[in-house]
């Protein structure tokens, strides 16, 4: 795959990915970060450095693709990715023939040759900085860091910029994830008691993590340290795609210089491919500041099935999938920021940006607005108007189950019943008459009158 292809990309607010067809069953939610002030004003503390898209196929009713984007360090390499990554998917790379390894390998060289276009897009600032001489005796990265220089410091935030992503793509009914980061992807489904489980499929790549804490340690980082810190460089992830300053210039970056090797990869994690049926209800890929904000505020490890049970609450009440989404980051944003202004604990008063798409598969939503169907008798003009959903939630609260397994599934009651709809109107015989429901007597008495007086409209016959 050549990493260079769509080198020719505008890559602003308005680009190639605003010409796919969007996905009808799927809603964005979405909320700008915060700086909390004890007047109640709107803050931000940076630009909005979140990105996504659900978007279909042209021609295809049964693939779709999903991406949400968490950036970092301004928005050059999140505006980057988000509009490569679809051109290094959708772009001829697929066909039918394929089987689910080939498919994998599809999405690990879109990440691949997203990376590889990125860094390569970074070589002129690269030589740009190396121009500037660093006072002898001081680390390059806590220079250029540090620098009152305004150009300086921006150039380097440029060089430093990189986000996490997750990918979901449906491919003939099939789902493959694909991640790098913490930006997070669950899949709810029903197991056959009727139970809604919760399976993240996405994994977190942070110093939270075992396995990243072992590959790092096998480069020659020390496993405490790694534990200890949260941030690696100016980002807490152990993958991402973009920010050269812990990859190229790793060496330069206290956590990680003593690495063998580049420490922080752009290696996706790729789970698939999930064969979609009727038991699958809802998909869900977010940024972390919409799971970390629960985990802040609530002090909760089971911010999966918070999550999922505020969409099934959305379900219930929203007419529309976007308001699902919105309506569970409004929740959580209310929840974060009612948590800062009674804590006094508190120290972080911030949040950050949260972006979160929900594809619905079949979870019923009775408040729906659906096309009236009607119904025509030739005898009888009679309308029938369906205002009922085909399927119907009990008032019932899901419980969630307590019980954690290692798979990262978390099981709640469900809320869905069997399908119920109204009886059916009775329809007259077909020889019977009705009386009219309109008196047209008035009508008639003025048309005579104006007959009479020669005032009836030119054309009007009767």
């Amino acid at each position: 795959m050549q990493s260079g292809r769509d080198s020719r990309l505008n890559y602003s607010s308005t680009c190639w990915i605003d010409d796919l067809p969007v996905c009808k069953q799927s809603g964005i939610g979405f909320s700008m970060n915060q700086i909390y002030r004890e007047d109640g004003n709107r803050q931000e503390e940076h630009a909005f450095e979140d990105r996504s898209f659900h978007c279909g196929f042209h021609n295809d009713n049964n693939s779709f693709l999903y991406g949400v984007f968490d950036g970092h360090e301004g928005t050059k390499a999140v505006d980057y990715c988000f509009q490569k990554m679809p051109a290094e998917i959708l772009l001829g790379q697929l066909n039918p023939s394929m089987n689910d390894e080939d498919i994998k390998e599809v999405l690990r060289q879109a990440f691949i040759g997203v990376e590889n276009g990125y860094m390569d897009s970074l070589n002129d600032l690269l030589a740009e900085r190396a121009a500037y001489d660093v006072p002898e005796g001081v680390n390059p990265y806590d220079y250029f860091k540090q620098t009152e220089l305004e150009h300086l410091h921006q150039l380097n935030a440029n060089i430093s910029s990189g986000t996490a992503a997750a990918i979901a793509l449906i491919y003939n009914k099939t789902l493959f994830v694909a991640n790098v980061g913490n930006c997070r992807v669950l899949l709810c489904e029903n197991d056959p008691n009727a139970v809604l489980k919760v399976i993240q499929l996405s994994i977190d790549h942070d110093t939270r993590n075992e396995d990243e804490v072992l590959r790092m340690s096998q480069l020659g980082l020390q496993a405490d340290r790694l534990r200890k810190h949260v941030r690696l460089g100016n980002q807490e992830n152990t993958r991402c795609l973009g920010n050269h300053s812990v990859k190229g210039g790793y060496k330069e970056v206290e956590d990680l210089m003593k690495a063998a090797q580049e420490p922080i990869i752009a290696e996706p994690d790729i789970i698939g491919g999930i064969k979609l049926n009727d038991s699958h209800r809802f998909l869900l890929l977010m940024s972390s500041g919409l799971y970390k904000a629960i985990e802040e505020a609530m002090g909760t490890d089971q911010v999966n099935k918070y999550l999922a049970q505020s969409v099934v609450d959305q379900f219930r009440e929203q007419t529309n999938i976007t308001g699902v989404a919105q309506a569970v980051v409004d929740k959580v944003v209310r929840l974060h920021h009612d948590w800062h202004m009674t804590n006094s604990l508190s120290y972080d008063r911030t949040r950050e940006d949260i972006t979160l798409v929900v594809r619905n598969f079949n979870f019923p939503m009775p408040n729906a607005i659906r096309t009236p169907t009607v119904s025509f008798n030739p005898l009888v003009a009679t309308s029938l108007i369906s205002t009922t959903p085909q399927s119907t939630l009990t008032n019932s609260t899901s419980l969630f189950n307590s019980e954690q397994s290692n798979t990262n599934t978390n099981n709640y009651d469900n809320t869905n019943s069997s399908s119920s709809s109204e009886p059916a109107l009775p329809f007259p015989d077909p020889d019977e008459k009705i009386k009219a429901y309109v008196n047209f007597k008035d009508f008639y008495k003025n048309v005579e009158i104006a007959k009479k007086n020669g005032t009836l409209p030119h054309g009007l016959l009767l």
